[in-house]
């Protein structure tokens, strides 16, 4: 299983807001496509972001599950897919998402990285308390 890191407060709103889709410049590589992946909160937060609630505070730690479903370009000519999605990106549709009953702290990277396996037996003990989410 790989893991995402994605700043804050973007992480916070796919764990436990109605965010289902992650703004990329870069296509979604298609091995990835109908992947279950961990959401990982980056340690530092976006500084242009005004979203504001709970949950919007944890750094350097996984905070949901899910699954990429698709990717599509948005050229910025019509209204797309979702409230979140910005135009001239690539949109990686989300779906399942499982908020984690309590972040695991762990180390996050550049693109898809993948986690520890102390990361991962700790993510799915937390899912499994959340409800089915490996």
């Amino acid at each position: 299983m790989k893991a995402l890191t994605i700043r804050q407060p973007w992480a916070g709103a796919i764990a436990h807001q109605t965010k289902r889709v992650e703004n990329r410049t870069w296509k979604l590589p298609a091995k990835h496509h109908g992947a279950r992946i961990l959401i990982h909160a980056g340690a530092q937060p976006d500084r242009h972001a005004q979203v504001h609630g709970e949950h919007l505070d944890v750094y350097s730690a996984v905070v949901a599950v899910a699954t990429i479903t698709g990717c599509h370009f948005d050229n910025g000519n019509q209204v797309c897919c979702s409230y979140w999605a910005q135009p001239n990106l690539y949109h990686w549709e989300l779906a399942d998402v499982v908020a984690l009953s309590k972040p695991v702290p762990a180390k996050g990277a550049l693109g898809f990285w993948t986690p520890t396996d102390d990361v991962l037996a700790a993510v799915q003990w937390r899912s499994r308390n959340s409800r089915e989410g490996l």
